[in-house]
């Protein structure tokens, strides 16, 4: 898998230089094969046989390292080196200019801009040229005979070099746009990640805030309460306190056990919204004294269809407005309302006690956390208070269909 990876990065003129070789090796093949069909002397075939073994042994150890390593001096020695040996295979058996196919296509594999590539290809066609027409004996007819040649040889090989300077250019590109586009998406897969980890975080905060530890809470107000009630020698009353601290922290148990587990608040999977919210007034009536009231402006039935979202923000709205009003507002009466209007499912929290200035205390977790869970939500949070005035909370999510949650 890592080697097809890395072939798949690699430019596509680079995965192609297989058939290049090939095609090098069977032309000069060919060369040396058919010169034996030609009258040459001894002299010159070893001279003919020692350029084809040149060119090989240069094309092996220095063009093939050249293409691929793109380094100038080496691309310069072969390109040198091949043009001639060319004209040496062509002035001692014209027949061979037909490895001119293989090395116009190297010339062009080998330059890094367009104009060196063109020089080098006028070069190429102005030695072999030269060759044949010392082989045909440096006559003016001979010349005009091989100028067109000449001419079409060399803007075809122009025409072609540029085709394949354009392509490795545009392979470069790509593959460098590749790799910029590869960064980029572990950049934003580790963006993303961090993303979910924080978000997952504040989630962890907000749940263990608003069941933990108001929970925990509970339980010191209780204690501190039923070691008033041992001192004053109230048994009974300290007896009702530690049975309220069991069911706490049974409850805070249960709690963090399906936090673990993500799942839904302990309290919605065993009973309605409206069960709940009522057992939630009664308890903190219970712990605290102050007077609680549970009304629904909507029937149980429409309560407990609710979407379990809906529910789970609402609650935990509810028990963060107890928990200020518990610390903070020294109340004697709350009033907890739930009802339905045109722009969804609302709770209203009011109470009587000192109240504070908003946007002065509003910076403490409670509140904020209770605003990021109902903007998660798509809801709103509208804070009313003022010293001496109480508080009143309202949240307010918007109406979701249960198959659309």
């Amino acid at each position: 898998m890592a080697v097809e990876q890395t072939r798949v990065d690699e430019p596509i003129w680079m995965r192609t230089l297989i058939g290049w070789h090939v095609v090098f090796w069977v032309l000069l093949a060919m060369t040396l094969v058919v010169s034996f069909s030609a009258d040459l002397s001894t002299g010159r075939r070893i001279v003919y046989t020692s350029a084809i073994v040149l060119l090989g042994a240069a094309y092996q150890f220095v063009g093939l390292p050249a293409i691929t390593s793109r380094r100038s001096l080496p691309s310069y020695a072969y390109r040198i080196v091949m043009i001639g040996c060319l004209m040496v295979l062509v002035a001692l058996y014209p027949p061979a200019v037909f490895v001119m196919f293989i090395a116009s296509a190297q010339m062009w594999l080998l330059c890094e801009r367009i104009r060196e590539g063109a020089a080098f290809a006028v070069l190429l066609v102005v030695g072999v040229g030269s060759a044949q027409l010392w082989s045909a004996g440096w006559g003016w007819n001979e010349f005009w005979e091989i100028l067109p040649w000449m001419a079409v040889s060399l803007v075809v090989s122009l025409l072609f070099g540029i085709w394949i300077a354009r392509i490795i250019t545009q392979s470069e590109q790509r593959a460098e746009l590749i790799s910029q586009l590869e960064s980029a998406r572990d950049e934003l897969a580790e963006a993303h990640h961090s993303a979910g980890v924080m978000a997952e975080r504040e989630r962890m905060a907000r749940e263990i805030h608003d069941t933990l530890a108001q929970g925990m809470t509970s339980i010191v107000m209780l204690a501190q309460a039923a070691a008033v009630e041992l001192q004053r020698g109230g048994t009974d009353g300290a007896a009702a306190r530690l049975a309220a601290i069991e069911d706490t922290a049974r409850e805070n148990l249960a709690e963090a056990r399906a936090l673990v587990a993500a799942f839904t608040p302990v309290a919605l999977s065993e009973a309605t919204l409206a069960e709940v919210l009522r057992r939630q007034g009664e308890r903190f009536a219970a712990e605290t004294g102050i007077d609680v009231q549970v009304s629904l402006d909507l029937p149980d039935e429409e309560v407990a269809a609710l979407p379990q979202g809906q529910q789970v923000v609402l609650l935990r709205s509810a028990q963060e407005a107890l928990a200020n009003v518990r610390k903070h507002a020294g109340a004697t009466q709350v009033q907890i309302t739930l009802g339905i209007s045109d722009g969804g499912v609302w709770i209203e929290i009011r109470d009587d006690g000192s109240g504070f200035t908003p946007g002065a205390s509003e910076a403490g977790f409670g509140l904020a956390a209770m605003r990021g869970r109902v903007e998660e939500s798509g809801g709103s949070v509208q804070v009313e208070s003022s010293p001496g005035r109480g508080t009143r909370v309202q949240v307010l999510v918007p109406a979701v269909a249960e198959e659309d949650v």
